[in-house]
């Protein structure tokens, strides 16, 4: 979330930043201030009670110790009316701070200056586009149509065994899951990213503090026995290693990968839902980076850098856009999409978004480095996905289907331990 401190002395800024998401930040953020100050006064009154009680307990000790005890009772008397209204204060305190947490939760990431302003995914900015479409047959089929052809994954069985969105990946299906995932794993291990197996499930202190609480809880499967969120993404038990740690200048930059299968209940219609297109369940390899604000987002460029290389290794056609306001999550200060080309469906399909959140999640993880002149500073997280699985095994399929079968792309072959699905 925002910090106070740039609340109160960027208000105007953050005003302006705030409105390419559409949002009207004025009042809540005087809202939030007249809390603050309200806050702040309260504390003050407390603290100055505080002290006033510190002070009559020493004067109680002399005046015992000099025999003067109706002058002792007499500040006695005092020492309970203390009680009374420091109890007062600090419920005030509570109401106050709780009233100041509830704004702080509504208040999105304020867009880095290179956002452009928009309200949809229409408003997003082209920055490139790398390989070329390929041109299939007139024959040629959908990926929910060649899984079916080759048997590689069966929609109905999932549908059957636990409902709609969950597949069942089989035989030659299965093994270029798996290929991909471990070809994934190795490029980020050889890109300096430590590998993580994180759990699946995570407390509410983990899910507020990457911000899928109080913003996305209805898309998320939620264990109310236990009060357990399965993960959207590994960022969240990723990130979360680093919640309430105070780190040094020399350990940036922190980088972190994982393979998780992700968990979304997220809805879609018509051809959005279409086979591997949008999923309940998903594989999914992500990359973390827990970094300096100064490099923040030279190291976001690099992120990108990586996809764009899983990319070219794969063959496949992609472009890179820059998020508008309006269409960011939550949490970003700054978000690049990578698309690739799916050439059966003639459409662009999402298969990355790879985001800068300044302090933004630090600030409620508690995550902070502490300067070289001793001082605490917030540290800056950044993730990215490397890569999500449903999409680009759709454009695998489509894109390379022959007369011969499906070809694999070179640099998987090694891992699939075949050529051709056929």
């Amino acid at each position: 979330m925002l910090t106070l401190t740039d609340i109160r002395t960027k208000r105007d800024e953050l005003v302006q930043a705030l409105a390419k998401r559409h949002f009207n930040a004025g009042p809540i953020l005087d809202r939030i201030i007249e809390l603050d100050e309200q806050r702040r006064s309260t504390q003050t009154q407390l603290d100055n009670l505080l002290s006033e009680a510190n002070a009559i307990a020493r004067s109680i000790g002399q005046l015992m110790k000099e025999g003067k005890h109706a002058e002792a009772e007499e500040q006695k008397s005092r020492t309970g009316a203390i009680k009374e209204e420091s109890s007062s204060l600090k419920e005030a305190l509570n109401g106050i701070d709780e009233d100041l947490k509830g704004q702080l939760y509504l208040v999105p990431n304020a867009p880095y200056t290179l956002v452009p302003s928009g309200k949809s995914e229409h408003d997003n900015q082209t920055i490139d586009t790398f390989g070329e479409i390929p041109v299939l047959e007139a024959n040629a089929l959908p990926h929910w149509e060649l899984t079916q052809k080759y048997d590689l994954i069966d929609f109905e069985l999932g549908t059957k065994i636990t409902g709609a969105g969950f597949p069942v990946y089989k035989g030659k299906g299965a093994r270029l899951q798996r290929a991909l995932i471990q070809f994934f794993l190795d490029e980020a291990n050889n890109s300096g990213y430590t590998e993580y197996i994180p759990p699946l499930m995570v407390n509410e202190d983990s899910a507020f503090g990457t911000g899928q609480l109080p913003d996305k809880e209805g898309q998320m499967y939620h264990d109310a026995s236990d009060n357990l969120y399965l993960i959207p993404t590994a960022e969240v038990p990723l990130t979360n290693i680093y919640r309430d740690v105070l780190l040094k200048e020399d350990d940036f930059p922190i980088k972190m990968c994982g393979y998780t299968p992700c968990f979304r209940r997220e809805a879609g219609s018509g051809k959005d839902v279409r086979g591997l297109n949008r999923l309940h369940q998903f594989d999914k390899v992500e990359i973390v980076q827990i970094e300096h604000p100064d490099r923040s987002y030279e190291t976001l460029e690099q992120m990108v850098l990586h996809v764009k290389g899983l990319l070219t290794k794969l063959e496949l056609p992609y472009r890179t856009l820059r998020l508008c306001g309006g269409d960011m999550g939550f949490a970003a200060a700054m978000t690049y999409d990578m698309e690739v080309y799916s050439t059966a469906q003639q459409r662009w399909l999402e298969v990355s978004s790879i985001s800068n959140f300044e302090t933004f999640q630090a600030n409620r993880l508690k995550c902070r480095y502490k300067t070289k002149d001793g001082k605490s500073q917030l540290a800056h997280t950044l993730n990215g996905s490397a890569l999500a699985l449903p999409r680009i095994v759709a454009a695998l399929l489509e894109n390379n289907q022959t007369e011969n079968g499906i070809r694999i792309p070179k640099a998987l072959v090694p891992y699939t331990g075949f050529e051709f699905i056929n």
